[in-house]
């Protein structure tokens, strides 16, 4: 790369990928051992001639990102997604454009190709460098294409020498992107990429050669021909070294209007007392996880003394134990946790209790165990004082 316009990266990142099926959001989701995410971030972060990334994400994600960015994420500038993915990509482009050094050329790129690799990045840098406003990468399409009707009767079959399978990374001359989203924005066009963009702005747009293997993770299956790509199965027999962990966790009644029982607003007669949420289930939850990989307890990572935990929703807690295994290449395989107090009821939460901590965990609720008991009308659970919750966690880590 001889340019010497300052190139950067604007990694999409905040969709939340519901056809990949039901978990996190698929960026932050888990492909050999690491959130996809991580692995993006890699290419980019690593390439010589990038010298400045920007990722868009969902700002309820502000805690996964960190996880996934790691060592990364203090010299990467993030910014707010949009509703749609075009709102996305223009907030991307108004942070890159107040940053120290605004780009010559910038790379959007799709937060869920982890496979991007450094040729084809040349590639893009190369093109825009040759003197192109616009350009992407493209795959000859080897199936045959049909047009169809409403009825789902064939109306033509295009000539698939002439068509291609556009991937990312985008390659655009920035300004000249930052005014065709602007233009689209003012006549609201809506387009499904950046090409369209340009497009409808007039900018011819050049087709390089793309990478068959940098594909999409779109959907279940995806995952797992990532995993057997990088020859590391969703759940491979290698994960035999299983650890057992247990979290306790309890919390006197005090002036409210609910609790928060993992992860799910219950009313009741009065709320809790606590630093965050109060919520003993994701609590105990979490220090179990933690116990199992030997780090610590939730005091260690979330310190009550520190304000930024205050009042704070206890999923990001547990999502971060979860992020300490993965990071270790394991996995979470069963939690089994149980209430003890004279009330509210758990019962009738049961079912919404095992899919949200599932949710968060990126398991089946058949892998979450909820039972509650009552202390029989002793000790401080008994006299109504407070709740408490117990959790026992199995956890499966890379053998030594």
């Amino acid at each position: 790369m001889n340019g010497t316009r300052q190139i950067a990266a604007l990694v999409v990142a905040a969709g939340r990928g519901s056809r990949a099926g039901d978990g996190l959001p698929k960026q932050y989701r888990v492909l050999g051992g690491r959130p996809v995410l991580a692995h993006v971030l890699d290419a980019f972060m690593d390439h010589p001639a990038v010298g400045a990334v920007c990722v868009v994400i969902d700002a309820a994600d502000e805690a996964l990102f960190r996880e996934a960015a790691g060592d990364h994420a203090a010299r990467i500038i993030t910014a707010h997604g949009g509703a749609t993915r075009q709102a996305s990509v223009a907030a991307g482009l108004a942070a890159l454009g107040g940053s120290a050094k605004v780009p010559g050329i910038v790379l959007v790129h799709d937060g869920a190709r982890p496979f991007v690799s450094h040729p084809l990045i040349d590639r893009a840098i190369g093109a825009i460098e040759a003197g192109h406003a616009a350009a992407v990468p493209g795959v000859a399409v080897t199936d045959t294409i049909k047009l169809v009707d409403g009825g789902s009767h064939v109306t033509e079959t295009p000539d698939r020498s002439a068509l291609r399978a556009i991937q990312t990374p985008q390659a655009f001359a920035f300004d000249a992107l930052v005014d065709a989203h602007r233009a689209a924005a003012f006549a609201g066009t809506s387009v499904t990429d950046d090409a369209g963009v340009m497009e409808a702005a007039g900018h011819p747009v050049l087709v390089f050669e793309g990478d068959p293997g940098n594909i999409k993770l779109t959907y279940p299956a995806d995952f797992e021909a990532a995993e057997r790509r990088l020859g590391t199965p969703a759940m491979p027999p290698a994960l035999d070294d299983i650890r057992i962990g247990q979290g306790y966790d309890v919390h006197a009644f005090g002036p409210g209007d609910h609790v928060m029982l993992g992860g799910i607003r219950i009313p009741h007669g009065q709320g809790v007392i606590a630093h965050s949420d109060g919520d003993v289930v994701l609590h105990a939850a979490t220090d179990a996880l933690l116990g199992a990989i030997a780090d610590g307890d939730i005091g260690t990572h979330f310190p009550p003394s520190d304000p930024r935990w205050r009042g704070a929703a206890s999923d990001q807690f547990l999502a971060h134990a979860a992020m300490l295994i993965t990071k270790r290449g394991g996995r979470v395989a069963h939690l089994d946790i149980t209430v003890v107090c004279e009330a509210p009821k758990v019962g009738p939460h049961r079912d919404a209790i095992r899919a949200r901590i599932g949710e968060i965990l990126g398991i089946g609720p058949d892998r979450v165990a909820i039972k509650a008991t009552t202390s029989e009308k002793m000790g401080f659970t008994g006299r109504r004082e407070g709740l408490a919750a117990l959790a026992i966690a199995t956890v499966r880590l890379p053998g030594a």
